[in-house]
């Protein structure tokens, strides 16, 4: 199985080495799956675990003092599922692959969201609140009131951040991808990203995958993910795919971002325009 990962992109980590180390342990475990959805969960679970990360329980905080998760995941054949604002679960990666094997949607939401994750045994009551999340918010003045005209002052004050964290694998036939987030942080609660909307945040064709990271409301404009999969379709290599995606997202929006792609040979491309971007691949 060919997997990579990304672990977002952004501003420059701390302790940099172990994030990396974790992302290649992840791209390990992708590595022994038996299908190509199998790797990218498998893959994505790993980071939702580790506070390193934004995701699962190294979320953002949004404006309400809790941590939301979203997640997606497509296959080549264009089955998808993605679940979005859900409040304790760590591996909405999992509920995302629920949703896309077990009902007719694509995408559900909030309490809903959750609920379909505890029917099928996903764990729903995690603290999400990392150390060093758990700090930093104590360390805010946070809103005035519930009021949503104080959490909205709040958060144009102190909206922030670009991590996410996703996969793409194949088996050299089929192809899937897995994008998860905690967040933005400091977003107005309730706030949703890319990362649960098909093609913005992932996407997945039989030309190939790719699972986007950034500031997720610009990500959304273009639609960062199925802009890079176009650029396969049309015979492009995944580095150009990537590149160009990236490029035209900060020709259009002047945002911040990075993608990953990988076609069904294993081929992998990756581009950023932030300050970092740390991936793994099994051909790394």
């Amino acid at each position: 199985m060919n997997v990579i990962a990304h672990g977002g992109a952004g501003g420059a980590a701390e302790r940099p080495e172990q994030r990396q180390s974790v992302l290649e342990q992840a791209v390990t475990a992708g590595e022994r799956a038996t299908t190509p959805v199998d790797a990218v969960i498998e893959t994505v679970k790993r980071l939702e675990s580790s506070p390193r990360f934004n995701a699962g329980v190294g979320g953002a905080i949004q404006s309400d003092g809790v941590v939301r998760t979203d997640a997606g995941v497509m296959r080549s054949d264009r089955e998808v599922g993605a679940v979005c604002s859900m409040s304790g679960v760590e591996h909405a990666s999992e509920a995302a692959r629920v949703v896309m094997e077990e009902t007719p949607h694509v995408l559900l939401a909030g309490e809903h969201a959750v609920a379909l994750a505890d029917a099928f045994d996903i764990t729903t009551d995690s603290d999400l609140r990392s150390e060093q999340a758990t700090d930093d918010w104590a360390d805010l003045d946070g809103p005035a009131s519930n009021a949503i005209t104080d959490q909205l002052a709040f958060v144009r004050d102190q909206f922030d951040g670009t991590d996410t964290v996703g996969a793409v694998a194949t088996d050299g036939d089929r192809i899937a991808t897995c994008t998860a987030t905690g967040g933005r942080w400091c977003a107005l609660a309730g706030r949703v990203g890319d990362v649960p909307q098909v093609g913005s945040g992932f996407y997945c064709t039989h030309a190939g995958g790719a699972s986007a990271t950034g500031e997720g409301e610009e990500i959304v404009r273009v639609t960062l993910a199925r802009r890079a999969v176009d650029h396969l379709e049309l015979g492009r290599e995944p580095q150009d795919a990537a590149e160009l995606a990236i490029e035209e997202l900060e020709d259009l929006t002047g945002g911040r971002a990075g993608i990953i792609v990988m076609a069904p040979d294993g081929s992998v491309g990756r581009a950023f325009n932030t300050e970092m971007m740390q991936t793994s691949a099994t051909d790394d």
